[in-house]
Formats: structure tokens, C-alpha cells, sequence
């Protein structure tokens, strides 16, 4: 394992955000030190009063890293704002607590970052456990077309097409470089000159949506946002959400914020409406099939669920 960096000679602070994710958590920052060998670096988690004894385990297992023991949870959004806001080191990078970096995957991006600096932000690739693409790296911002796609099915039923999955920008295996309107916030690079330029991360984000909403802004000032191959990590996702209604209900949340952050006006009333057929359309599905054949009772009450919580994400953020 590498030996601690001192804060004055890095150029990196990685950004770990926790809550109740003590195992994962020390298995991320394990393989953070095992694979990175070129980058002088320090580490801080942030734990987001976490009850399964995180900080207390990290600060153990973990002596070299800067562990902030908080006593309530200020969201994904304001915990990483209040780390950068005390880092000095050139180079940010947030990474996800249910992460696994593959070999030389910090060492790779840091390169890749400097080697592009029109991309401000910049990504890498993402596998599930078993090796198979994770795609949730990356996305292409939400559109009227893109959220029609989503809201009908369409995305899903012809996911390898980027005319009916945009978002997902349709079957690339994340397997070449490439710009992207988002690098999602399980594992982005950015310089801390642009972080501070953008004002971080906006905290009406509470949790989702956020790294979309930085990455849209930075596009906005005329930076084009890049993923690279040759930086993989493994990447579990949504290991800190309790109910996956739950993590739905948030998701939409964040999807009307951005929709109204970054669509004109006159198009948000589609938007809502879009994110209205979404969530019904599979209700009223989920339930008439439920009721008639008995099947699908876990999935009908889930999307009864973020049905009922409609008024809750429509509100936004």
C-alpha cells in the first residue's frame, strides 16, 4: 500500500462521500492505494453520520486518510462542496464509496485530464463485479425526444440505438474516448480552479442529478466533458439507496430539476408530462397484470409506489 502523501506536495484529493457503506467503503479505499502508483495524492471521506461504524473503521483500517465524521446527512451534494472547499491540491476527483479501482485507473485519468484540458471534466470506464459494462459512467443530457423515448419504453426496448436511446447513447461499450454531456459522479475528475468556477455542486441536489447539473454548466462555458477507457473501476451502484422505489422517486426528482434548470421554459410542461406517462403507464400496467395473473406483485407495488410520491417529484428541487 502507498505511503501517505503530505498535503502540500499532492495534486489530487480524492473525494469519498459514505454513508452506511463501512465494508464497501474500505474495499474502495484499498484498491484506491493498491492501483495508484504515479499520482501523488491524498484521500478524505466525508461520512455522512453513518450508524454502522464507518468512521470509526476507516480511521482504523485507514490511518493516512482524512476521515470527517459528521453528525447528520448533508446529501451527496453539500458533503463533496464542503470537502473541495477545503482542498488546495490542483486536482479533484469524487469517487463513489461502492467502487473498485482497477489498475492504474486514477493514475490513467489524472493523465488524461491534463492531456485535455478543454474536457474540464472527465470520466472513465465502469464494470459491474462480474466484469460486464456498467454503462452508468456516462449519459447525453436529457431531451424532449430523449425523455419521450425513456417515458414510452422506447429507450429501453431498442437500448443499442442512440435514435431511441440517447441518453444511454445506445450500444457503445464505453470502449473508445469520447466527449459526453455527463461523467457521472461515481468516479469524475475535474480541476479545482473550474469546481471553484462553477460554485461546485448546486444543493438543491440533495442526491441525484447533481453531477449532470455541474457537468451541463461547465458545457455551458464552453468545456467539453470526455470519458477514456484506460481508467476502469468497478462500480456497484446504488449501494447506498435503501428501496429501489425510493432511489426512483429521488431520480425523478432530480430529473424535473434538471429539466427545468436547463430546458427553455416552454418545454417543461412536456417534460412533466413525459415523467407523468413514465411513472403511470407502469403503475396501471404493473397492477391490471398483477390482478389478473397474480404475477409481477414486487414490481406493481414498486411503481405504486413512486406513483403515489408523484407530487413529491414533480415539485422538484
Amino acid at each position: 500500500m502507498s505511503d501517505p502523501t503530505p498535503m502540500t506536495d499532492a495534486e489530487l484529493t480524492v473525494i469519498i462521500v459514505s454513508y452506511n457503506t463501512r465494508d464497501l467503503t474500505l474495499k474502495a479505499i484499498e484498491t484506491l492505494y493498491a492501483t495508484t502508483q504515479k499520482t501523488r495524492f491524498r484521500t478524505v471521506v466525508y461520512d455522512n453520520a453513518s450508524a454502522d461504524g464507518s468512521a470509526e473503521a476507516i480511521a482504523q483500517a485507514f490511518p493516512q486518510v482524512e476521515v470527517i465524521a459528521s453528525d447528520e446527512n448533508l446529501g451527496f451534494a453539500k458533503a463533496n462542496n464542503v470537502v473541495a472547499a477545503a482542498a488546495t491540491t490542483e486536482w479533484l476527483l469524487l469517487l463513489n464509496p461502492d467502487t473498485e479501482c482497477h489498475a492504474g485507473a486514477v493514475d490513467n485519468l489524472l493523465s488524461f485530464s491534463k492531456s485535455n484540458p478543454s474536457a474540464g471534466i472527465t470520466g472513465g470506464r465502469t464494470t459491474f463485479p462480474d466484469g460486464s459494462l456498467n454503462v452508468a459512467s456516462c449519459w447525453q443530457q436529457i431531451t424532449p425526444w430523449s425523455a419521450f423515448c425513456k417515458a414510452t419504453g422506447l429507450s429501453s426496448i431498442f437500448k443499442t440505438t442512440t435514435v431511441f436511446n440517447p441518453e444511454g447513447i445506445g450500444g457503445w461499450q464505453r470502449d473508445s474516448i469520447r466527449e459526453v454531456d455527463i461523467v457521472v459522479g461515481c468516479f469524475l475528475m475535474i480541476r479545482r480552479s473550474l469546481w471553484e468556477d462553477l460554485g461546485g455542486f448546486d444543493l438543491r441536489y440533495f442526491m441525484y442529478g447533481e453531477e449532470a447539473d455541474l457537468c451541463l454548466r461547465a458545457r455551458a462555458k464552453g468545456y467539453t466533458p470526455m470519458i477514456t477507457p484506460n481508467a476502469e473501476i468497478m462500480h456497484l451502484v446504488g449501494a447506498a439507496s435503501k428501496t429501489v422505489a425510493r432511489k426512483y422517486t429521488l431520480s425523478a426528482k432530480a430529473r424535473m430539476t434538471l429539466m427545468q434548470d436547463h430546458w427553455p421554459a416552454w418545454q417543461v410542461p412536456f417534460g412533466r408530462a413525459t415523467l407523468l406517462f413514465w411513472a403511470g403507464s407502469r403503475a396501471l400496467g404493473l397492477a391490471a397484470l398483477s390482478r389478473a395473473t397474480g404475477r409481477k406483485k414486487d414490481a406493481a407495488q414498486k411503481w405504486a409506489d413512486i406513483w403515489a410520491a408523484r407530487r413529491e417529484w414533480l415539485k422538484s428541487y
